[in-house]
């Protein structure tokens, strides 16, 4: 065990991860990051935990679950930062899931320019909402892109 001493206490690691104390506990509650205790029952972080916040959060910001962050953190150690090895090999194991989402959302935008952009917005002939005019009983126009507080779905 290291000296806790040579630890961050959460407002640090707060700080210098700009992530909201109120995160940093639900990702210790989580599994995804722990801490040790001070006498005085304070929570202390290894230094190397701001290098796993860095990672949830990139994971967090293409969509990937905390599940799958925390199934990726398990294979990493815990005692110290993770290597270019670690990393790399954790890059390896997401690229066919990302890559299969890059192509989603090419596609959703493609298309969803295509319905939108004809500015007609209709429920018959938009492939993308709505190709057998299921939701017509809800009105003109596309329901699911209007916010519930406009009669969307």
């Amino acid at each position: 065990m290291t000296k806790l001493a040579d630890h961050l206490t959460i407002g640090q690691v707060a700080e210098r991860s700009g992530v909201p104390h109120t995160a940093l506990r639900f990702y210790e509650d989580r599994g995804l990051i722990s801490s040790e205790r001070s006498s005085g029952n304070q929570r202390r972080y290894p230094r190397s935990v701001l290098r796993r916040i860095a990672f949830i959060r990139a994971a967090q910001r293409v969509g990937l679950s905390l599940e799958q962050i925390g199934e990726a953190l398990s294979t990493l150690p815990a005692d110290h930062a993770p290597t270019k090895a670690d990393w790399a090999r954790l890059s390896r194991t997401w690229r066919s899931e990302l890559d299969a989402r890059i192509d989603a959302l090419q596609r959703l935008r493609d298309q969803l320019t295509g319905c939108v952009g004809c500015g007609c917005l209709s429920l018959r002939t938009c492939a993308l909402h709505n190709p057998d005019d299921e939701i017509a009983r809800f009105g003109p126009g596309a329901p699911r892109l209007k916010p519930t507080t406009e009669g969307g779905l």
